[in-house]
């Protein structure tokens, strides 16, 4: 009489999260850094049409690292929540917090209970009216929510990336300074990245009631310079 096969509920756990964080880590990273008119989505992305910034609604956006296909799946159900929880009630009741809270609960349900996790890991950010209402919120594939302050670092070499970043960031950065610091702690001692490389966006204070904006082409290469 053959034995009936076990796994240690640990043991898959512990499985599921070495399949995710490989996933991730295949990919290209991407960092967000707070400076003194909102936040920078710093991105290594040298395609022009697969998008891994995004706006979710009027000061929050969105940004993912690992397969595309499944980030982009979650980019679509964050923006029809803010979109009905908007028409539903005013649009200053939606916020990153909640829809952080939403995207933790999907991943957190994906990674426990279905055969394969998402190999994603999400930002969520949203400016506020002033530095203080500034908010990270970093996602991992297994629904963790980790609230960051100052700038966050996702995908693959995540801690060098964050450890470049951190001896670079300071409290009022301008835009230009804060473009050249994640882009050179994204490339690393060997790279320098080239505008083509980086898929660059801000939720700016000073854009008004619609607070993203893709940086690209001309301008892009000016704040490299």
């Amino acid at each position: 009489m053959s034995m009936p096969f076990y796994v240690a509920p640990e043991q898959v756990m512990k499985d599921r999260a070495d399949y995710a964080r490989k996933g991730i880590a295949r990919g290209r990273s991407l960092a967000a850094v707070v400076y003194d008119d909102g936040i920078l989505i710093c991105a290594e992305n040298p395609s022009n049409t697969l998008r891994k910034t995004s706006e979710i609604y009027d000061r929050i956006a969105f940004a993912g690292v690992g397969k595309y296909n499944e980030f982009d799946s979650l980019r679509i159900a964050g923006v029809r929540h803010a979109d009905l929880k908007g028409y539903s009630f005013s649009r200053a009741d939606v916020d990153a917090r909640s829809l952080a809270n939403q995207y933790a609960q999907i991943l957190g349900q994906i990674f426990t209970n279905e055969m394969k996790p998402m190999e994603v890991e999400i930002l969520v950010a949203e400016v506020g009216h002033t530095t203080d209402g500034d908010r990270l919120f970093h996602i991992l594939y297994d629904g963790t929510v980790v609230d960051e302050s100052d700038f966050t670092v996702l995908g693959g070499e995540a801690e060098a990336i964050a450890k470049r970043l951190g001896e670079a960031w300071g409290e009022g950065l301008s835009l230009a300074d804060a473009l050249k610091a994640a882009a050179k702690a994204i490339g690393g001692p060997d790279r320098t990245l080239l505008a083509d490389d980086l898929e660059v966006a801000v939720l700016a204070r000073s854009n008004g009631r619609r607070a993203f904006r893709r940086i690209e082409d001309a301008e892009l290469a000016e704040l490299l310079a």
